[in-house]
């Protein structure tokens, strides 16, 4: 459904990791503008994903269910968005992260 949303806000969606391990693996190697990263990735915080993409320059946005522990210390000025969440609500999520055109 999220990607769906993506899609509809003109955004093309290149990978999408249900895994820690594949995550950080995109992390490092992937070739995109920006990363939505959904704070449990089947069990597992996505921390270790948000510090590679933030040692290499490619902005992300947490996401973030009802009940989800909080941000660790270093994330908290991060942005992230409380799930669920709409398209318009993610659309001005995004508009900070992207660049203008």
């Amino acid at each position: 459904m999220i990607e769906d949303m993506l899609e509809d806000l003109g955004l093309k969606v290149v990978a999408s990791a249900a895994h820690l391990k594949r995550a950080c693996e995109l992390a490092a190697t992937g070739s995109f503008d920006l990363a939505l990263l959904d704070v449990n990735l089947a069990g597992e915080f996505v921390f270790p994903v948000a510090r590679v993409l933030r040692g290499r320059g490619i902005p992300f946005l947490f996401s973030t269910g009802y009940g989800a522990p909080p941000l660790e210390e270093e994330f908290s000025d991060a942005p992230a968005i409380g799930k669920p969440f709409s398209v318009d609500q993610l659309k001005e999520k995004l508009r900070t992260l992207l660049p203008r055109s």
